[in-house]
């Protein structure tokens, strides 16, 4: 398997099993970066109060109030100290990588059911960016009735892309992930024919040769 395909590229398909397989990584790779920051600060005897990633923090970028508070934090952290910048760096390398990562194989297995990349909207930008203000909405049937929807939307996004098996056979985003190939040797015609040239026997042209006892 092309290791550089499947986490990063967005054309092709992937099946259910790479799909969780993907998501195996990406919770492997969060613990490892998290380990590694935790290890790094405390060579320099300056460990980090804590460390982690989340879903939810790709949706602050589109909040107001979340994003003023973050740019808060980075007028006033001292990246100067280790504590403080290790984990920065750590951060924006691994948020961006996990959600590359993400995006990459989520599409790919939209693709496998046949569905457009699009269809992340739904499933996935939605629900996210509900969860992202739903405690400053207003108690109303309305927002009852979205959040129901959203409800309905991420259920779906979960059974299409981690229950439901790919679209059998090629379709208009690649060959089937499942399709056996037929690794059989061809009949090499050439190396199974001989030419006997024209004698005085019954019998002139091609023969198949035959073993050799």
């Amino acid at each position: 398997m092309d290791c550089a395909w499947f986490l990063f590229s967005f054309d092709g398909r992937i099946n259910r099993a790479k799909y969780w397989l993907a998501g195996l990584i990406i919770v492997c790779w969060m613990i490892f970066f998290g380990m590694l920051v935790f290890a790094i600060a405390a060579t320099f005897h300056a460990a980090p109060a804590s460390f982690g990633y989340r879903i939810d923090d790709i949706f602050r970028i589109v909040d107001p109030t979340s994003l003023s508070s973050a740019v808060d934090f980075f007028r006033h952290a001292d990246f100067r100290s280790t504590a403080t910048l290790i984990p920065a760096l750590f951060y924006a390398i691994g948020s961006s990588l996990f959600l590359w990562v993400y995006a990459a194989t989520s599409i790919k297995r939209l693709h496998d059911r046949n569905k457009s990349g699009w269809w992340m909207l739904p499933f996935f930008v939605a629900p996210g960016l509900y969860h992202q203000f739903e405690e400053r909405l207003n108690d109303s049937y309305i927002v009852a009735l979205l959040g129901l929807v959203v409800g309905v939307l991420a259920l779906w996004g979960f059974v299409e892309m981690l229950c439901l098996k790919g679209t059998s056979g090629p379709n208009r985003f690649g060959a089937d992930p499942l399709a056996r190939r037929d690794t059989r040797p061809r009949w090499d015609q050439q190396s199974e024919l001989e030419f006997v040239p024209h004698s005085a026997g019954p019998s002139t042209g091609a023969h198949v040769k035959r073993g050799h006892d």
